[in-house]
């Protein structure tokens, strides 16, 4: 009955349609020339398209009809989702469906339905799948704006143990122990993460630093500076091609009133760079900068 009452304005919108054409045909019936009579009634054929497709459209919802036919091939996250929804509501068992419905949230910046949805597809599968684990526990950090709860340490625990090498698992689990006052488990992960991960990636930079700031830390727990920089200086040996790092390297060691270490480091920097101009003129601003020249 409610469906009956939701459609009632298109049906009103129906009659009121037919009545309208109904006193506009009868006359034209009569009509002896048949030029006109001929486009009066072609007229009155496009009026009856244009209300018959806007009905359908206001009761028929073909958009959905649509999204039904693309199904779990559509590149449009918008009409994904929807689609994975009502596929979820109808089948809850399908874990599949569940696990594409997190990634497509994930894809929509929507961490904390996506940690919803993959949580309903871990139940279902159980934990021995460690890229669902890891996802789910991914999810769940960037649903707590980049901190690392303990569901999540525990789906990344998880993770590994099906797949020790798993990378989010280990550098996130990482960050968790870092967090946790287990220091040596987190640069025990790190660096085995580090030694899977090439030091062109991006990821190789950030285990690098966040390895340097664990071991250089006092005691106390406040990092050393100087150990930071020796660390920045030992990278830089083993791996010259980071521009930006000679440059902070420079910056570092004239905050530490260590000018020759400084002017050997450019020397450094522009020996690792001779055929790039950028860097060059990047090195040389910077000498300037800090009255190395």
């Amino acid at each position: 009955m409610s469906a009956l009452y939701s459609h009632l304005p298109g049906i009103g919108l129906v009659l009121v349609a037919l009545l309208a054409i109904a006193f506009a045909v009868v006359p034209l019936l009569r009509m002896k020339n048949i030029r006109m009579r001929a486009a009066l009634l072609a007229g009155i054929a496009l009026f009856i398209l244009a209300i018959g497709g806007g009905v359908y459209f206001y009761v028929g919802r073909p958009h959905l009809a649509a999204r039904e036919v693309v199904g779990l091939n559509t590149r449009e996250i918008n009409g994904l989702i929807p689609f994975l929804i009502k596929r979820v509501h109808e089948h809850p068992e399908d874990a599949r469906a569940w696990r594409y419905l997190g990634q497509a949230y994930m894809t929509a910046n929507d961490p904390r339905n996506a940690a919803k949805a993959l949580a309903k597809a871990v139940a279902l599968i159980g934990k021995g799948d460690a890229d669902l684990n890891a996802a789910y526990g991914e999810a769940l950090v960037l649903a707590s704006n980049n901190e690392v709860p303990q569901e999540a340490a525990a789906a990344f625990t998880a993770a590994l143990a099906v797949d020790p090498r798993n990378p989010p698992a280990r550098f996130y689990l990482g960050l968790y122990k870092a967090t946790h006052n287990d220091k040596p488990g987190a640069i025990a992960l790190w660096q085995s993460l580090l030694a899977d991960t090439p030091a062109a990636a991006p990821l190789h930079q950030v285990l690098v630093d966040k390895i340097a700031l664990l071991t250089s830390q006092t005691p106390g727990g406040a990092p050393n500076p100087l150990a930071m920089v020796e660390m920045l200086a030992a990278r830089l040996k083993a791996d010259p091609n980071d521009a930006l790092g000679w440059v902070r390297l420079m910056r570092a060691y004239t905050v530490l009133d260590e000018k020759q270490k400084a002017l050997q480091a450019l020397a450094d920097a522009r020996k690792a760079f001779p055929d790039n101009k950028d860097a060059q003129t990047a090195f040389t601003t910077a000498a300037k900068a800090l009255k190395l020249q």
